[in-house]
């Protein structure tokens, strides 16, 4: 939910952005160009919804490292309200960030103080995550197999990738760091490293749920210690070719500047990482075809997806289920709650495409809700509107006009109140 609020408040910045551009080409208006425009505006509005685009993409990394790592761990998350609060923090915060891609743009010293200060409390809620981690690795019984090795891996290259974007928050920093390789160095650990770390972890557990099947984990510690190894030793030398002053943006540079070396490392790292890669692919197709079987539980696990078989059947569950934790399969184990949920029965909801309508303090089911069924309108209307769009980009008004009133049509036929879809009080 908190990802989905933020792509709501982050969009339609950058659709703004584009409509000026588009308005500047295609007809002559001025919003970015002079006497009248102001180029720093598609800035302002492209990093409005840059920041928070990458917390965007990184929170959903985060969230699967606090979910899968406890369970290798053998213990619950270690401070999960406090984490969960701060996963909401850092979307908040991270649209009160966005002018420290702009320090060097000649901006009033007040918006200078203001954002900076933004961009190094913006650090607090990631440090409570992250000890939260080492606090649960730290409390539990960890078991060392691949996807913890890529969980602790995500967070070594976490520390790091913060550590840098928290140096960059600080103004004079930032002047003499802009523009050059440590903004790449930071860039590749948060977009690259954060996120993939994560997701291979996420892959390794929870590959046998989706296919039955176990990923080889020898293959996988080579796959691990590869990428890791190629991973760091490919971009943090970039940080320091930033600090030799080395620039962004340019391809190639003479020889005798002091970067051959450093340039020669990157490269030799970044062949290490990719074929780290390629091992995990062929971990995949090896395991797909030969792997062993997994079983519905192999991580002795504790939430609800871990109770069906592997892989799960395309109901999920025969009847949807009341829970009473967080981890209903640990509850005996924990004792930590007097109630304890019955993984036994439910409401089967058989009746085609149906959902629970719960009450929102306490999530006690209310009533059924007829969901749709699969339609092709979604599909239409998309292809409807990219027919649309490529219409204003060569100004085929006739092509606009007529894709316009088609989508509407299928939005229209796909968004049309239907009696049979009508919900049924319990």
């Amino acid at each position: 939910m908190t990802i989905s609020v933020g792509n709501l408040f982050a969009m339609p910045s950058v659709t703004l952005a584009f409509f000026f551009l588009w308005m500047d080409r295609q007809f002559g208006t001025h919003f970015y160009q002079q006497p009248t425009g102001q180029p720093l505006l598609w800035q302002h509005l492209f990093w409005m919804w840059g920041h928070p685009w990458v917390y965007v993409i990184v929170l959903p990394a985060i969230s699967m490292v606090s979910d899968a790592l406890p369970v290798l761990c053998r213990r619950p998350l270690v401070g999960y309200t406090a984490v969960a609060l701060a996963t909401v923090l850092t979307m908040v915060l991270g649209f009160g960030v966005w002018l420290h891609h702009m320090f060097a743009t000649g901006l009033p010293g007040l918006a200078l103080a203001f954002f900076s200060a933004v961009s190094i409390i913006i650090v607090i809620p990631s440090a409570v995550s992250a000890f939260a981690w080492l606090a649960t690795i730290w409390t539990g019984r960890p078991t060392f197999n691949t996807a913890f090795h890529f969980f602790a891996g995500f967070i070594v290259v976490f520390v790091i990738g913060g550590v840098s974007g928290f140096m960059t928050g600080s103004v004079p920093v930032d002047w003499q760091l802009t523009d050059t390789y440590f903004v790449v160095a930071h860039i590749h650990y948060v977009l690259i490293g954060w996120n993939l770390f994560a997701v291979m972890g996420a892959s390794y557990f929870w590959f046998p749920k989706a296919t039955g099947k176990l990923l080889d984990e020898r293959l996988g510690r080579w796959n691990f210690w590869l990428m890791f190894i190629g991973f760091n030793v490919g971009f943090f030398p970039m940080h320091i070719s930033g600090l030799l002053g080395m620039p962004r943006r340019i391809y190639t540079f003479p020889e005798g500047m002091g970067l051959d070396w450093l340039n020669l490392i990157t490269t030799i790292g970044a062949y290490v990482f990719a074929f780290g890669f390629l091992l995990f692919l062929i971990n995949i197709v090896r395991s797909l075809r030969h792997g062993a079987a997994a079983g519905p539980n192999p991580w002795d696990a504790a939430t609800l997806e871990w109770t069906t078989p592997s892989p799960p059947p395309p109901y999920n569950y025969v009847v949807l289920l009341a829970l009473a934790t967080r981890e209903p399969l640990w509850e005996s184990r924990l004792e930590e709650s007097p109630f304890r949920s019955d993984l036994g029965k439910g409401l089967p909801l058989d009746h085609g495409k149906e959902a629970l309508a719960t009450s929102t303090l306490d999530g006690q089911p209310e009533a059924i809700l007829r969901m749709p069924e699969d339609s092709l309108m979604p599909l239409l209307l998309a292809l409807s509107l990219t027919i649309l769009f490529a219409g204003l980009i060569v100004k085929l008004w006739w092509l606009v006009i007529a894709s316009f009133l088609v989508g509407l049509v299928f939005q229209l036929i796909w968004l049309w109140p239907r009696a049979q879809l009508a919900e049924r009080r319990l």
